[in-house]
């Protein structure tokens, strides 16, 4: 049984409790259905659930009792009717593309998007064709500029990766909704915790889950939130034909990191605030990206778009790319790893690593230049992380 008040519940109970149904054993955490298939009663039964008049499992492709509540608890999470697992954050991506484009059609995309979100905009819809344009979000006068009669998208990340840059979701959504577009925004770096844009007005909200709601790094997955009827053709026929459905045994994994995202999420943010003040005021950084910091452009949506700044920092080494690997190298706290929302404190190089498919006149556009690292601020105490810089820095 699904408890009722659930629409009261402050979102840090949400995370522990939404979308939890009662199971016929009394099990306190979530069973993992880890079946391939699902056994009808009769043959009639078997027919009647694919013909969709009897509700009811048939094939873990295609529905599944864990991967359903963790889908119910994030739809709770970001205020939608409803949302879809999938086993990868660019399944996510290319599913809720997918959704809504077609061979002719087109898309407005921010200049700097996560490298293989680049990559599947610029080659893999291009042969499909469906074409591509990316240009400034903070200038909705330039995204305007850019639809086209053929347009059917509007796609961000929102902080950007990897510069943290941030945009208007009101605005956007308000540009979307005058010209009949989808808009879709990727909400991974702040969580539904810190953001909710859907709230703002946005129509589909993405995830990887790999990231922050596991907050464990064992888990590859992805999450899209919207409403019932985009949801419904994302699931059965997208994710239902392409087939880039999520474990069971994944799902339940990031059901077990929810439980501990608000409590994690207070530790990454309070950690990168000060991490970033300090990266702030030491000479050897010429920038430092953070939207804690009261000089960075997207500052001003601290505590109303957004509730905190997040756990994410980039920030330019003085010097040139082979300055900046040798910073790198020499840290012994901070991990050298992608990704980011994990226990560990990592750094990346995003020109060599997660955004290379950027060709270079497209990555010093989107301002990724060959000295900025990018930093996801983990759990451990933070003077320690700041002595490991120290260090690095002799």
């Amino acid at each position: 049984m699904q408890n009722n008040n659930q629409g009261k519940w402050n979102l840090a109970t949400l995370a522990i409790h939404g979308g939890h149904q009662r199971e016929a054993f009394g099990s306190l955490t979530t069973p993992l259905y880890q079946t391939a298939t699902f056994v009808f009663d009769s043959a009639e039964q078997g027919g009647a659930r694919f013909a969709g008049e009897e509700p009811g499992y048939i094939y873990t492709r295609l529905g599944n009792p864990t991967t359903a509540e963790l889908e119910r608890k994030m739809a709770l999470l970001e205020g939608a009717e409803d949302a879809a697992a999938t086993a990868s954050g660019m399944a996510a991506v290319s599913s809720a593309l997918l959704t809504h484009l077609h061979a002719g059609d087109h898309l407005v995309a921010s200049k700097a998007v996560y490298g293989c979100t680049f990559a599947l905009m610029t080659t893999q819809l291009t042969r499909l064709g469906i074409t591509s344009t990316l240009v400034d979000f903070t200038d909705m006068n330039a995204v305007e500029a850019a639809i086209k009669p053929n347009t059917k998208v509007l796609f961000c990340e929102t902080p950007v990766n990897p510069h943290l840059q941030v945009f208007d979701l009101t605005a956007m959504a308000n540009v979307a909704k005058a010209h009949n577009l989808v808009s879709i925004v990727d909400n991974t770096f702040m969580t539904p915790l810190l953001q909710q844009p859907l709230a703002m007005g946005i129509d589909m909200v993405i995830h990887s889950a790999t990231k922050y709601l596991n907050g464990h790094g064992d888990v590859i997955a992805g999450i899209v939130c919207g409403n019932a009827e985009h949801m419904h053709r994302l699931k059965y026929e997208i994710l239902k034909d392409f087939g880039g459905v999520i474990s069971p045994h994944d799902a339940w994994l990031i059901l077990r990191g929810l439980k501990t995202l608000d409590v994690r999420l207070t530790r990454h943010c309070d950690n990168a605030e000060v991490l970033a003040e300090y990266l702030d005021k030491h000479p050897k950084f010429s920038q430092v990206f953070y939207p804690g910091l009261s000089h960075h452009q997207g500052h001003r949506f601290i505590g109303n778009q957004m509730k905190r700044a997040g756990g994410v920092i980039a920030f330019e080494l003085k010097g040139n790319k082979q300055d900046a690997i040798n910073f790198v190298n020499r840290l012994g706290l901070f991990t050298i790893a992608v990704s980011l929302g994990d226990a560990e404190s990592l750094i990346q190089h995003p020109a060599s690593m997660t955004h290379s498919p950027y060709t270079p006149e497209a990555r010093l556009a989107a301002g990724i230049t060959d000295n900025l690292l990018r930093i996801s601020v983990g759990l451990e105490n933070v003077q320690d992380l700041i002595a490991d810089i120290e260090q690095a820095l002799l």
